[in-house]
C-alpha cells in the first residue's frame, strides 16, 4: 500500500464523517476539514499521501485548493468530490492536475474504487522518480552476446527461469554482464510490464540500505524529513534486482531473508506490516560458500536466494566472442558519431589475445574511447596495442617499510598506494587487496583527516 495518510475537505458534515469513518476502518490515517484553509495549514506543516476535495465550497473552492496543493506538495494525489451539476468542473479540474473525481452521493464501493486508482497513482508517480534518476546516472550495460557454448548455456537458462516467478543468483566477475542477464530475465518474463528496480548493495552504509530497502517514516532518522518509499515497494508486481548480494551486512540479512519468505516487511520507524509481490534476482561476484563459511553471510539466506543459479563466465575464457562483441560496440558507437568505422583484422585477433581483466565492461571502454579518440576510419591493430598497453600501467607498488615501523601504519600506506594505482577506484582497489568492499570503506572513514580523499 502506498497511501496511507488521506486529507478530506468538505464543508458538508455527512460527507466528512462518512468519508473519515470509511477510511479509518479500512487502515488509512484519515483527518476531516470543513474548509480548504484549513487542510492547506495542516498541509504545510504534514503532508498527505491522498488529498479528497469537494469542488464547491464556501471562500476557497476545490479548484483553488487543488492549484495550491500542487504548488505546496506536487506528489499528494488529488481527487474532486462533486455532485452530477458539476461534471464539466471536475473535467476543468482534471487538466489542472487532479487524478480523478467522485460523484456524490457514493458509497464504500465507489470510495474503495477511488483509493485504488489513487494508489496506483502514486505508487506510479514514486517509480518513475526512481527510473527517471537511475536513467541519468546509468551507464549502458555491457552486451551480452556470442556463440561460446558457455555463453549458449546462460541463454537456455535465461529463457527457462525468465517464465517463472523463481529467484535467480547470478553469479560472475565485475564487467561480465549480470545486471544485463538480469534485464533479459524480466524483460522475458510475465513481468515485463511492470518495473525492474535496481539496488547497488556495495554503496551503500547498513542503515542508509535498510531505508533503501524498505522505505522510512518522517522522522525514523535524523534526516528524515519525509516518508520515503523503498525499493521493494517501487518493484511491487515487477522485479528487484539485489547487486552484488554478498555485501549486505549480516544484520540486515535476516530482514531480508523475513521478505523473502512471507513477501511482507515494515519501513524503518514504521508500524504497519505492508506486503508486497516482487521477483528477486540476486548478482554477486564473490565465493558465498567462503563467504558462508567466514561467517560473513547467511547459508539459510543463502538457500533461499540460489534456486536457480546462473553462471556467467569471464571473457578470457570466451574469447571466440570477443571480434563479435567489438563489432557491436563498434556499431553502437559509431551511430552516435554518425561515422562510418571499422576494426582491421589484426586489431580484432589481439582484442581476442587480450585477457581482459575487466571484462566486457573493459572492453566497451576501450572500443568508445577508440571511436572518440582515433579519427581514421580504419581502427589498425598498432591503435588497439597503444590503447592496451596505457592502460595495463605498472603494477601496485610494494609497500616499503623500515624495520620497526608500525603494522597499522604499514597498512594504511599499501592501501593508498594501491587506490592511486586503481585512479581511486574502491572496488578494483578491494579485489587487489583481497578485501570486501565495505572492509575497504571503513578503513577508508578512520583515516578520513589523514587522507581527505577518502
Amino acid at each position: 500500500m502506498t497511501i496511507e495518510s488521506v486529507y478530506i475537505v468538505d464543508d458538508d458534515p455527512f460527507i466528512r464523517e462518512f468519508a473519515g469513518e470509511a477510511l479509518s476502518r479500512a487502515g488509512y490515517a484519515a483527518k476531516t476539514f470543513a474548509a480548504a484553509r484549513e487542510a492547506l495549514a495542516a498541509l504545510s506543516e504534514e503532508p498527505c499521501d491522498l488529498l479528497l476535495t469537494d469542488l464547491v465550497m464556501p471562500d476557497v473552492d476545490g479548484l483553488e485548493l487543488l492549484r495550491s496543493v500542487k504548488k505546496l506538495a506536487p506528489d499528494t494525489v488529488v481527487v474532486i468530490m462533486t455532485a452530477f451539476g458539476t461534471v464539466e468542473s471536475a473535467v476543468e479540474a482534471i487538466r489542472a492536475g487532479a487524478h480523478d473525481y467522485l460523484l456524490k452521493p457514493f458509497g464504500q464501493d465507489q470510495l474503495t474504487v477511488a483509493l485504488a486508482k489513487a494508489e496506483e497513482q502514486r505508487r506510479l508517480i514514486a517509480e518513475n522518480d526512481f527510473l527517471r534518476a537511475e536513467l541519468d546516472s546509468h551507464d549502458a550495460p555491457a552486451v551480452v552476446t556470442g556463440r561460446d557454448p558457455a555463453m549458449q548455456r546462460v541463454y537456455d537458462s535465461v529463457a527457462r527461469v525468465a517464465r517463472t516467478r523463481a529467484t535467480v543468483l547470478i553469479h560472475g566477475e565485475t564487467g561480465t554482464g549480470k545486471e544485463v542477464v538480469a534485464r533479459l530475465i524480466h524483460q522475458n518474463s510475465p513481468r515485463a510490464a511492470h518495473p525492474m528496480i535496481k539496488v547497488n548493495c556495495a554503496a551503500l552504509s547498513e542503515n542508509l540500505l535498510e531505508s533503501e530497502l524498505f522505505g522510512h517514516e518522517k522522522g525514523a532518522f535524523t534526516g528524515a524529513l519525509a516518508r520515503k518509499l523503498g525499493r521493494f515497494e517501487l518493484a511491487h508486481g515487477g522485479t528487484l534486482l539485489l547487486d552484488e548480494i554478498s555485501e549486505i551486512p549480516v544484520g540486515l540479512q535476516a530482514k531480508l531473508l523475513r521478505v523473502l519468505e512471507l513477501e511482507e516487511f515494515d519501513r524503518v520507524g514504521g508500524t504497519r506490516t505492508l506486503r508486497v509481490d516482487v521477483r528477486i534476482i540476486t548478482t554477486t561476484n564473490r565465493n558465498l560458500h567462503e563467504e558462508i563459511r567466514r561467517g560473513a553471510f547467511r547459508q539459510d539466506l543463502f538457500f533461499r536466494l540460489n534456486v536457480v543459479p546462473i553462471q556467467i563466465p569471464p571473457l578470457r575464457e570466451r574469447a571466440s566472442d570477443v571480434p563479435a562483441l567489438a563489432e557491436a560496440f563498434l556499431a553502437e558507437f559509431s551511430r552516435e558519431t554518425g561515422e562510418q568505422r571499422r576494426i582491421e583484422p589484426a586489431g580484432l585477433r589481439l582484442l581476442a589475445a587480450y585477457h581482459w581483466p575487466g571484462n566486457v565492461r573493459e572492453l566497451r571502454n576501450l572500443i568508445h574511447r577508440l571511436v572518440v579518440m582515433e579519427p581514421a576510419a580504419a581502427i589498425t591493430a598498432a591503435h588497439i596495442r597503444r590503447e592496451l598497453v596505457s592502460r595495463q600501467g605498472p603494477e601496485p607498488a610494494a609497500a616499503s617499510a623500515a624495520v620497526g615501523a608500525r603494522l597499522d601504519a604499514v597498512e594504511r600506506d599499501h592501501i593508498l598506494r594501491t587506490l592511486e594505482h586503481t585512479a581511486g577506484n574502491k572496488e578494483a582497489a578491494s579485489r587487489i587487496l583481497g578485501i570486501s568492499s565495505r572492509t575497504l570503506r571503513n578503513k577508508l572513514a578512520a583515516w578520513q583527516q589523514a587522507w581527505p580523499r577518502a
